[in-house]
């Protein structure tokens, strides 16, 4: 059976890979692999002993360092882990005589601000990145379209917007909603909510249909293509916030923080997913889902201490 390996392996997406294994075998034919807890994504012998052990035909790399705030704190690690140990992996793979298809997991971030009369936004707008980390992603995918045409590469770039689901940390809007609507529900709070600004738009996936972008872009992507993984919908915080409070039966009280509020935020984000839908896949609506799946994590995270 192929063999994909997962980098980051054991992050939020990874996480949810590794729970989907079974069905990546079964509907894809691909025997899932993720590198080990405490992976160092700069270490060209741990890279080399990971290759040696899978010979992997196919490699989704999410291993990064992708939380913006403290790419402004430390952005020279930021950009070795993302930028170096991208060229690292790359390196691995052409040491160990492998030919295998790449998946490149950069970020919708790296498109910077844009006009709402511009949306949605489409691959082939020009990147305008607004922190380190968005740098650090739109300097890997140079690397990506170099190592595709000198090295022969197959690497497909993917540009996910915001995906949800289960597990992901507090530090992500739609977590953080979570973990204080548990706490006022457990009565370990005062019913206020705070928050930044919520009367902005972003575009959600659930995190499975993320997935299953990144293996039709395994399957059928061109090489060296460039696709948006996005709803083509823009959802207002405040509506789902909202939807979360219902959902739990809690009534609170909504408080901006201006504190909170980021400098030249993006009032509405939208992306374009033709490229990705020409190629069979198709969103599915699921944020109710994704909505309660949240809140049964944090209950129970909450609940557990």
């Amino acid at each position: 059976m192929k063999c994909l390996l997962v980098t980051g392996g054991h992050g939020f997406v990874g996480k949810w890979i590794q729970r989907l294994a079974p069905a990546i075998r079964d509907r894809h034919g691909y025997r899932v692999a993720v590198t080990p807890a405490g992976f160092e994504i700069l270490d060209p012998r741990q890279l080399d002993d990971v290759l040696a052990g899978h010979r992997p035909d196919a490699i989704l790399h999410l291993a990064a360092q992708s939380n913006v705030p403290q790419s402004f704190r430390d952005p020279e690690a930021t950009i070795r882990v993302n930028l170096i140990g991208t060229l690292r992996l790359f390196e691995a793979v052409k040491r160990a005589g492998l030919s295998p298809r790449v998946v490149y997991v950069s970020s919708g971030d790296v498109y910077g601000q844009i006009p709402e009369a511009e949306l949605p936004v489409r691959e082939d707008r020009n990147l305008h990145p607004r922190n380190p980390y968005a740098v650090s992603k739109v300097a890997a995918e140079a690397l990506c379209c170099q190592w595709s045409r000198t090295e022969n590469l197959q690497v497909v770039v993917a540009r996910p917007f915001n995906h949800v689901g289960a597990g992901q940390a507090d530090t992500f809007v739609l977590p953080g909603f979570a973990r204080q609507i548990a706490l006022i529900a457990e009565g370990r709070v005062a019913p206020v909510i705070e928050v930044g600004d919520i009367d902005v738009t972003r575009d959600f996936l659930h995190v499975t249909d993320v997935i299953e972008a990144y293996m039709v872009l395994i399957e059928k992507a061109q090489a060296g293509g460039i696709y948006n993984v996005c709803s083509g919908r823009g959802r207002l915080l405040r509506d789902l916030l909202e939807s979360m409070l219902r959902l739990a039966g809690v009534q609170a009280e909504i408080r901006q923080d201006p504190a909170r509020f980021r400098p030249a935020e993006q009032r509405v984000v939208r992306g374009c997913n033709d490229r990705l839908r020409a190629l069979g896949w198709a969103p599915s609506d699921r944020m109710d889902e994704a909505l309660a799946e949240i809140l049964a994590d944090w209950t129970s995270r909450v609940a557990a201490g």
